[in-house]
C-alpha cells in the first residue's frame, strides 16, 4: 500500500526552491525529505510525506490522528523495523 506520512520539520537546508530539504521525524524515525513541493513549509511545521517528497502541509492535529490510524494498523512498527534494515 501507497501513502503519505505525516512528519515534523526538525531543519532545513537550501535556499533554492528545488533543492531544499529537511530532516524530518516521523514519530522518533528521522529521514531527510526533499521540501521543493512545499516552499512555505518551515522548521516546526507538519508535512506529508510520500517517497521521499513532503506533498503538503498539515496541522498538527491531523498529523496526530493520522499517526493514531497508522499505529491501530500496525503501520509505524514496520516503518520502524524498515529504518533499521
Amino acid at each position: 500500500m501507497c501513502l503519505a506520512v505525516p512528519g515534523k520539520i526538525m531543519s532545513i537546508e537550501g535556499t533554492e526552491t528545488l533543492l531544499r530539504s529537511g530532516k524530518v521525524n516521523f514519530g522518533g524515525i528521522i529521514k531527510n525529505i526533499n521540501l521543493a513541493y512545499v516552499p512555505e513549509a518551515k522548521i516546526g511545521d507538519y508535512v506529508l510525506v510520500h517517497v521521499g517528497f513532503a506533498i503538503s502541509t498539515i496541522d498538527e492535529a491531523e498529523a496526530q490522528e493520522v499517526f493514531e490510524y497508522l499505529r491501530q494498523m500496525g503501520e509505524l512498527a514496520e516503518m520502524e523495523e524498515n529504518s533499521r534494515q
